[in-house]
């Protein structure tokens, strides 16, 4: 066992925060790295002790690996969490964390590795009989050779790069006669997305359930699943709402789909936290996709339905600490929603929104949770991922959890620029998501900008009216030349300000 007391959060924005803060109940103290673009940014202002390790790009600060270990020489500290996203599945940058004397909470570097391609992570899990997607089994250069596999797995297929994910490196193939181009594009994408052209093939199961199962590992090989969040809302194939628990999963398919994902786990001697990725086909057959060797940024539902902190579970992990608890101790209580809130413009194909936050405040009251990293005035960067924050609400069942979203959503006030919370209330009060009959087609299938808009007129409209009645009952009022003014008229403007914020 090895007792930290200091940790450098290698991340920016809302995870750095999280992280902080429970670090900071652990009695461990933290140090911030930040670039020229987060000067000012909330992580920083809260660490006890915070460094600039570059320009405004990733690749100027948050990437620069090197640099960052030499502020943990500098500052004395014990271990770097990495968050997720910049280097937190760098298995290199890993590798020279532990060769450096620090600790790395996070799985072993041999993990990521082996998690991070695909096709490795296929071959490593075959041994547990782990259902996967039919396809090929090693990476295609052969154009020829790789056609003539497609049509043994029968069209539609899908080319995927071995490194890939956030759907870069992906490829829909319809029939024989379009297969070469789209194979040609998507190792190009491969290529300029990760360095690596390696591309597969997989049957394209068309209208799927996107299920992730959470797992942690202890050193001393002990392994738990921490059930399954649904995250089939997805535009551009990132995710925008998860759940927990599914709508769909029954208690038997939960069991064996936890079971298969401490496997997939076992493969690769996991420890720390992990997250293995299912599809979820029409008739309830589950096909291994691949395992995020981090934590996820959606790991606040299952904080929410276990009553764990993931984040102090990693950090005891990697003190040695093994595991206070066991499968049979674990249990879910209630249901918990998460809309990631992005500046982007779900009405402009979702595309990024950036600038000033003009106004920024946060929904309160009991079963509602926001992990952000801003507040009032300031500006969203263009260099980062455009999330803002994550609106989690939790509730005794999933309609509770849905009915405190919808007024959570309503509550949470930003202007400035264009954000997904219309986008969230849409799908929240869409049949299909109520009746929890949808996959990861929703967007495609009934989502139009125009619903937005129409929305937006109809409040207009709401508002317009209240107006007129009340322009009216006052002309309608005597008026006295002593008396008050009516208070028709200040609840009507008080309506109309909390309408429009």
């Amino acid at each position: 066992m090895r007792k930290i007391n200091k940790i450098l959060v290698a991340n920016r924005g809302e995870i750095a925060l999280r992280v902080m803060r429970t670090a900071k109940e652990m009695g461990i103290r933290t140090v911030a790295i930040y670039s020229e673009a987060d000067r000012n940014a909330l992580h920083v202002r809260f660490a006890d002790e915070a460094v600039c390790v570059g320009g405004p790009k990733s690749s100027e600060s948050y990437l620069r690996g090197d640099v960052i270990l030499d502020v943990c020489r500098q500052l004395q500290v014990d271990a770097i969490h990495p968050g997720y996203g910049f280097l937190s599945e760098n298995a290199t940058f890993a590798a020279k964390v532990k060769e450096a004397g620090f600790i790395f909470i996070g799985p072993s570097p041999e993990a990521i590795e082996l998690m991070g391609s695909k096709l490795a992570a296929k071959a490593a899990v075959a041994r547990y009989h782990i259902p996967m997607v039919p396809g090929t089994e090693h990476a295609i250069t052969d154009v020829e050779e790789a056609k003539q596999i497609a049509q043994q797995v029968g069209f539609p297929i899908l080319i995927k790069a071995s490194a890939g994910g956030g759907g870069k490196g992906m490829r829909v193939v319809e029939d024989v006669a379009s297969f070469e181009e789209q194979m040609r594009l998507a190792v190009s994408e491969a290529i300029s997305a990760f360095g690596d052209g390696a591309v597969f093939i997989e049957k394209y199961i068309g209208s799927p359930r996107h299920i992730e199962i959470q797992v942690l590992g202890d050193t001393q090989g002990n392994i738990v699943h921490l059930f399954e969040r649904e995250c089939s809302i997805q535009r551009r194939h990132q995710k925008v709402i998860e759940e927990a628990p599914s709508s769909v999963l029954t208690p038997v398919l939960r069991e064996e789909m936890g079971r298969c994902a401490v496997n997939v786990a076992k493969a690769c001697d996991y420890v720390g936290a992990g997250t293995v990725e299912f599809l979820l086909d029409e008739q309830k057959n589950f096909y291994f996709l691949e395992m995020n060797t981090r934590l996820q940024v959606e790991h606040p539902v299952t904080e929410q339905i276990t009553g764990l902190d993931m984040v102090k579970e990693q950090i005891l992990i990697a003190e040695g600490l093994p595991l206070s608890f066991t499968q049979e101790d674990l249990q879910i209580q209630g249901h918990a929603l998460e809309l990631r809130v992005y500046a982007e413009d779900p009405a402009n194909n979702f595309l990024p929104d950036i600038g000033k936050l003009e106004t920024y405040k946060r929904p309160q009251g009991l079963g509602v949770r926001v992990d952000d990293g801003f507040e009032q005035g300031m500006d969203i960067p263009i260099y980062y991922d455009p999330m803002i924050a994550k609106l989690v609400t939790f509730g005794k069942d999933r309609q509770e959890a849905i009915d405190k979203m919808l007024r959570a959503i309503d509550e949470y006030q930003i202007t400035g620029i264009e954000t997904t919370l219309p986008f969230g209330k849409f799908v929240l009060q869409h049949e299909a998501f109520v009746s929890g009959d949808f996959d990861t087609k929703f967007i495609e299938r009934y989502f139009n900008p125009e619903v937005l808009s129409l929305e937006a007129g109809e409040t207009a409209q709401e508002i317009a009216a209240v107006l007129a009645a009340t322009l009216l009952e006052e002309k309608k009022a005597p008026k006295a030349a002593s008396a008050p003014a009516p208070t028709s008229t200040s609840s009507g403007s008080s309506w109309f300000r909390n309408r429009t914020k």
